[in-house]
């Protein structure tokens, strides 16, 4: 079992995803999906969102997050391709308490394939069975239903709403090829607790997804 001192450099396998650190060959496909729209508007990333940033990101940031025992962030990608297909984050980890927060993001040319609910029950599975933690808490932007439906497909229970917790961003008057502006809303907290993963992978199966058992 790991200790305060920082995650292990781990990589969690599933049936069609491998979850492994970010390198720099990843730079160029993290920028991109980064700079997705939908990404911009729920996320509090940089835009535009440069190679420079993805660099630093990937190759300072998130190995200090790791090493520090504040969370680990993981490149999603598709076992067959190895194609970049989203990203995990673990954040605000408290070894006391045994918890920490889950994000992700599903990079644009990957999306309706149930990925990011088959990494975050991934990552649940690992950290909970593995690294014996015992609360993993999901914001959720208020309007980010996509998100919601993933932390209710994972098997999480919706405890409250943060009113205005949030900042999001829209395009200036919708046009498209406008600028962006902040727009306040409410997140909705989730948690998960190692038994709500009792039967979910079960039933993520008979709706279509992989189950997924092994982790390295």
């Amino acid at each position: 079992m790991t200790t305060a001192s920082g995650f292990p450099d781990i990589s969690i396998s599933t049936e069609r995803l491998v979850l492994r650190p970010f390198d720099e060959a990843d730079i160029t496909a993290y920028a991109e999906m980064m700079n997705d729209e939908l990404v911009t508007a729920w996320t509090a990333a940089p835009q535009p969102y440069t190679e420079a940033d993805a660099r630093a990101y990937i190759t300072e940031v998130a190995p200090a997050e790791r090493a520090e025992g504040r969370g680990i962030v993981l490149a999603v990608t598709e076992f067959l391709t190895q194609r970049l297909v989203g990203s995990v984050r673990l954040r605000h980890t408290d070894w006391r308490v045994r918890s920490s927060e889950l994000s992700y993001v599903t990079a644009p040319w990957a999306r309706g394939e149930g990925y990011a609910s088959e990494a975050a029950l991934a990552t649940a599975q690992w950290l909970f069975h593995d690294q014996k933690f015992e609360r993993i808490e999901l914001r959720t932007a208020a309007d980010n239903t996509a998100a919601q439906q993933v932390a209710q497909k994972v098997g999480c229970i919706s405890e409250g709403v943060l009113r205005g917790a949030w900042i999001a961003r829209v395009r200036n008057g919708g046009d498209p090829l406008g600028g962006w502006i902040d727009l306040r809303t409410d997140l909705i907290v989730w948690s998960l607790l190692p038994e709500d993963l009792e039967g979910v992978s079960d039933q993520l199966a008979e709706s279509g997804f992989t189950s997924f058992s092994d982790w390295n």
